[in-house]
């Protein structure tokens, strides 16, 4: 298919400031529309990959507040705060009953998005998160994060002397040993706030400290959750955030997951691990494909 497609970077207003969104638009005005929320401590250049590879659909992807060139709004954080940021988004651009997709995190706000607002938001699609985690016996929330997410929330407390530096830091992460792509070097390079020899990644810490919880299951995730009455989608990763298996569900949270959310329906996605499932050429087959079905279906 021939590339139409424009990118653009606006900023919309919603509480405490402005919300930076990205957008990758048609020529076809009335392409169907992907809104995407992205991970922890990402921004909306984890989806341009799929983006690309959507060129028929309008793909609108905030930086999450309080990450990106979000960073600087103010909390509470949560996942009903970014639900009705994702909602004052979809009213400002207009948009009518978006599909909502999220990875990771974002999987919780785009579950928490289209059970606030299903006047705005259909699906969601879930990429490897939306679903609870649980916390092992002994570990402290903070030492679960630290473990889990290892370099990405090791560098939020860390400056780089230039964008090269930063650039080996991400070179070295297991997770993209294998798959470095110029998407994942534009990625990385937007990540970064600040001058030289101070740049500093631009997530906030407290942001991530304050939307963590939330991923544990209990308020807006459990009422979501309970109130599924139609079949959702959730693709997972085999293996995880240092591209070690068994990934973020494994079996048993699978079976768990099974048993406990029934209209959650769950498929692997083989040979990617928790960032490349978006941030990969395989990964990315995978989600297009589902949410092409999913368009397909609401149409």
């Amino acid at each position: 298919m021939e590339r139409t497609m424009t990118y653009r970077t606006l900023d919309v207003p919603v509480r405490g400031g402005m919300l930076r969104v990205g957008e990758w638009t048609p020529a076809d005005p009335d392409a169907p529309v992907v809104v995407a929320a992205h991970g922890i401590t990402a921004s909306h250049l984890a989806w341009a990959t799929i983006a690309d590879a959507l060129p028929e659909v309008r793909f609108v992807a905030p930086d999450l507040r309080g990450r990106g060139r979000s960073n600087g709004l103010p909390g509470p954080f949560g996942m009903v705060q970014h639900a009705e940021d994702l909602a004052a988004v979809s009213e400002h651009l207009g948009l009518d009953r978006a599909l909502v997709v999220g990875h990771s995190m974002g999987g919780f706000v785009a579950l928490a998005s289209a059970h606030l607002y299903p006047e705005r938001f259909t699906g969601p699609l879930l990429v490897d998160g939306g679903l609870p985690l649980r916390i092992p016996d002994g570990v402290t929330l903070d030492e679960l994060m630290a473990s889990t997410l290892g370099p990405a929330m090791a560098r939020l407390s860390m400056t780089f002397p230039d964008r090269a530096a930063y650039l080996e830091f991400w070179g070295r992460h297991p997770a993209f040993a294998a798959n470095w792509t110029q998407d994942v070097v534009d990625y990385a390079n937007y990540d970064l706030e600040g001058t030289e020899p101070n740049l500093r990644p631009s997530t906030s810490y407290d942001a991530v400290a304050a939307d963590s919880g939330d991923q544990f299951g209990g308020g807006v995730v459990a009422d979501s959750l309970a109130a599924l009455t139609h079949p959702v989608q959730l693709l997972v990763a085999p293996r995880g955030f240092l591209d070690d298996p068994p990934g973020l569900y494994d079996i048993a949270a699978r079976e768990r997951a099974r048993t406990d959310y029934p209209f959650v329906q769950i498929s692997e996605v083989a040979d990617v691990n928790h960032y490349t499932i978006v941030l990969s050429p395989q990964g990315a087959d995978a989600v297009v494909e589902a949410l092409r079905a999913e368009l397909a279906a609401l149409s």
